[in-house]
């Protein structure tokens, strides 16, 4: 049975038995909706996501490209690889630096997961 978390997204299609996933498990979603490309999905349970914004140069009046980096807790239930688009959502802290889960994931190929 999936959970509705409160956001419009698709749910996974598989499904798991962890506690942290907002789909299956206890764990609410709060706060800020941010969208990226995943940078690294080496560890575990956690990938690095990368966000570009325009960042404004008050000299010469144009902006600039800057890029931040928010690591996400990413369930069993999601299958993602570097380049993926996620959307990730703000949660309660699970660890030092990781505050937010991925919600949806949009692969490379414009198929979802």
């Amino acid at each position: 049975m999936v959970r509705n978390i409160g956001v419009s997204v698709i749910a996974p299609r598989k499904t798991c038995e962890d506690e942290l996933c907002p789909f299956h498990g206890t764990l609410p979603v709060r706060g800020k909706l941010l969208t990226g490309i995943v940078a690294s999905a080496k560890a575990k349970k956690m990938v690095v996501v990368t966000q570009e914004y325009p960042r404004p140069v008050q000299k010469y009046k144009r902006y600039e490209r800057s890029r931040s980096k928010v690591h996400a807790y990413l369930p069993t239930c999601m299958d993602v690889k570097e380049g993926d688009e996620v959307k990730i959502a703000e949660c309660r802290p699970l660890s030092k630096t990781v505050s937010f889960v991925v919600i949806e994931v949009n692969t490379k190929d414009g198929g979802r997961s």
